[in-house]
């Protein structure tokens, strides 16, 4: 039986790889014949996240996973790729986890296989879909100046066609348009909903942060202020913190609305359908205003939509990284009618 390699980087990454292999059985038939590489990142939070979807992974019907420090040196990384490189040349099928990755840019030459799944990434994915459609290098929404070469490649390499096949499994699949030879699979978080909660659900307001400040989009303060606003003149009890905020900045939310500020042990979608949750969720616009209301769909938690961030912007922010933030926002609305909650 040909084997399946699979690259994941991130813990929302693995949950998706294991939606894809248990949820509905669209990928595998067998969950023994897949290999998972997790390619450990240098955030401490990412790093906790993964450890513990990793053991998750483990328990979860045979999968295999190993787990690889590969950017913790240059060392350690000459070392991962020794490991990977005959993997990754004899993988008859590659699931990766995010196209725009350098590093996943850097291996995807090592690889020969004629068929690559992409895991759902989030958001990123309607970027990935308008990008390949385009023939444009892999770079991220938010990135600017001159594509790394890896980028063009990666964009060549994944685009589908003489005899490359494309699956784009996402829960934005309704969403995508992929060149011909591309096939865009519904992730309906089947696994998710069966295997953990229904939730306890709790009175108030949940509030799930965003690393737009991090990403250099919005400033800390505006970023501060707001959040404070937002808590006082709805009543948020929580805030659901990103696992790439800096501590700092949580800090300071925290003295500045008096919040309970939660790091999740795990990705969003897991942690709040094992619950608790507040009966209303509120998000900026990210991955989770299309996700959340899947996996929490007949629980009674209403997701709400906080879409002003627009005019958060910093200025000099990108067209394309504002016009990024406006599809996201109006492909969850046409998707899962959300409320919107202005600002």
């Amino acid at each position: 039986m040909s084997r399946t390699l699979a690259l994941v980087e991130s813990p929302a990454q693995l949950l998706n790889l294991l939606e894809w292999v248990l949820g509905e059985r669209r990928g595998m038939a067998d969950p023994g014949s897949l290999d998972v590489a997790v390619l450990l990142p240098l955030d401490g939070s990412t790093r906790r996240q993964l450890d513990a979807m990793v053991s998750i992974a483990r328990r979860a019907e045979g999968v295999g996973v190993s787990v690889h420090d590969i950017r913790r040196s240059p060392v350690s990384l000459a070392r991962s790729v020794a490991v990977l490189a005959p993997k990754l040349a004899r993988a008859g099928r590659l699931v990766i986890g995010d196209p725009f990755s350098g590093l996943i840019q850097r291996l995807l030459p090592l690889s020969r296989a004629q068929d690559v799944v992409l895991v759902d990434d989030g958001t990123a994915t309607l970027e990935l879909s308008a990008q390949l459609l385009a023939g444009a290098p892999l770079v991220r929404w938010h990135r600017t100046g001159r594509a790394p070469r890896a980028a063009v490649r990666a964009a060549r390499r994944l685009t589908p066609g003489h005899g490359r096949r494309l699956e784009v499994f996402s829960s934005l699949a309704t969403d995508l348009r992929l060149p011909p030879g591309g096939v865009a699979s519904v992730n309906g978080y089947t696994w998710i909903r069966s295997s953990y909660g229904p939730p306890q659900v709790l009175p108030g307001v949940d509030l799930v942060g965003t690393s737009l400040a991090e990403t250099g989009l919005v400033s800390v303060e505006r970023y501060v202020a707001e959040v404070a606003a937002l808590a006082g003149a709805y009543g948020v009890g929580r805030y659901l913190a990103h696992r790439r905020e800096d501590p700092a900045k949580l800090a300071r939310i925290a003295a500045a609305s008096g919040l309970e500020i939660v790091s999740p042990a795990l990705p969003l979608e897991l942690a709040l359908r094992s619950g608790p949750v507040a009966r209303t969720v509120v998000s900026f616009p990210s991955t989770v205003v299309h996700t959340l209301p899947t996996v929490l769909e007949g629980t009674g938690v209403e997701i709400v939509l906080h879409d002003s961030v627009q005019s958060w912007l910093l200025p000099g922010t990108s067209d394309r990284a504002a016009a990024f933030l406006s599809e996201v926002t109006t492909t969850a609305r046409s998707r899962h009618h959300l409320s919107a909650l202005g600002g």
